[in-house]
């Protein structure tokens, strides 16, 4: 009996000794990675954007046998589209290990997030921060996966130009990094191609009344109004522009690009236009993906493709480079390329900005966008 005990207990003392050492080696066949955005908060749409998107790339990327043998495992950073917020999850994101963050969404949340990833070498991949500053003022982490707003202002401006001449334009912006980013873009793009806009404002996110700024708009005449911000208020602006019997056309970015829209502004949305890359989900290199969300009954609007694109170069960059090194990485996507993605071929600048993109105009009509 005290034999059986002796044994018993030996075999306890191994355990014990062992089971720190396969934890460890559990650990170590482990990479970490993440997205962040505004997982909650009005843009949470978007959050739930980059979720789906990031998701399917790491169950993809882990079944086809993760990246240099090791399976990867995401961590989600909910910044809610505020600075401080994302300076907050950036340090946690660290904190935690992770090798990459595909984000954040908002400019205004990647520039400072940015800093943090910087100091803490960490590698960052937006699918949807469009302001210049980003990448301009970056360090050797910072790449996106979307346009900036001097390619996508240049767009809008040239088009409203063409198309609305003779028309009373205003150009508004929400003050943030994005919004007034792209209203100034856009406005630059306009008066260089000869029109003057009628009026230039900037309104307060987060409201519910803009009921003054659209009295404004009406006593000015406005015909076309150029909205440099977010779904939400663009839909309660045109909602209210339309209750107040002006007969305006909305006109807006890549951040008007979700169903959400529509339920805010219902039926005074219709021929709203905004900008945004040719459909995604209709590219020939999307379609086994866009069938795995459809088979889950998800639409992969807006950036649900961008952030799997994102996370699907640093997957192949990693395995070219030999090592999740972040820095090495970055070196990798920025000297290799073009890279294959559910995007299409991507390649970068020395910046990390994509050296190519096609901003083209979107349309609203019954509830649903199309490419015009």
């Amino acid at each position: 009996m005290l034999r059986r005990i002796l044994l018993g207990a030996a075999a306890s003392a191994a355990l014990a000794l062992v089971a720190p050492m396969l934890g460890a080696t559990a650990a170590q066949a482990q990479i970490h990675i993440a997205t962040a955005g505004p997982m909650t908060g009005q843009y949470a749409a978007f959050g739930q954007q980059m979720k789906e998107g990031a998701e399917q790339a790491v169950a993809d990327i882990n079944k086809a046998g993760g990246v240099l043998g090791k399976q990867l495992v995401l961590d989600i950073g909910d910044d809610a589209c505020d600075p401080r917020q994302a300076v907050s999850v950036a340090n946690d994101l660290a904190s935690k290990g992770v090798k990459m963050v595909a984000g954040h969404f908002c400019s205004g949340s990647s520039i400072p997030a940015s800093k943090v990833y910087a100091d803490e070498g960490i590698l960052q991949i937006s699918p949807a921060s469009t302001n210049p500053k980003y990448t301009d003022e970056g360090s050797w982490n910072t790449f996106r996966v979307c346009g900036r707003d001097d390619q996508q202002g240049k767009v809008a401006g040239k088009y409203l130009a063409e198309h609305f001449k003779g028309d009373k334009i205003a150009i508004l912006n929400d003050n943030s990094a994005y919004g007034k980013g792209l209203a100034d873009e856009t406005a630059k793009a306009l008066e260089a191609a000869g029109v003057k806009p009628t009026m230039e404002a900037a309104y307060t996110p987060g409201e519910r009344d803009y009921s003054a700024l659209v009295s404004r708009l009406k006593a000015a005449g406005v015909t076309v109004i150029y909205v440099g911000g977010y779904h939400t208020e663009a839909g309660l602006i045109i909602r209210q522009a339309k209750e107040q019997g002006m007969k305006a056309t909305l006109v807006g970015g890549d951040a008007l690009v979700t169903n959400e829209f529509w339920q805010i502004a219902g039926d005074a949305g219709a021929g709203t236009m905004m900008t945004f890359p040719a459909d995604p989900r209709k590219r020939p290199t999307a379609a086994n993906v866009v069938a795995e969300f459809k088979a889950k009954k998800i639409d992969p609007e807006g950036y649900v493709l961008y952030t799997y694109a994102a996370i699907q170069i640093w997957a192949e960059a990693a395995k070219k480079a030999g090592t999740t090194d972040p820095k090495k990485v970055a070196e990798v996507m920025k000297a290799d390329g073009p890279w294959q993605t559910v995007l299409g071929p991507i390649s970068f600048d020395k910046k990390g900005d994509i050296t190519s993109s096609d901003y083209v105009f979107y349309v609203w009509k019954n509830g649903s966008y199309a490419q015009m």
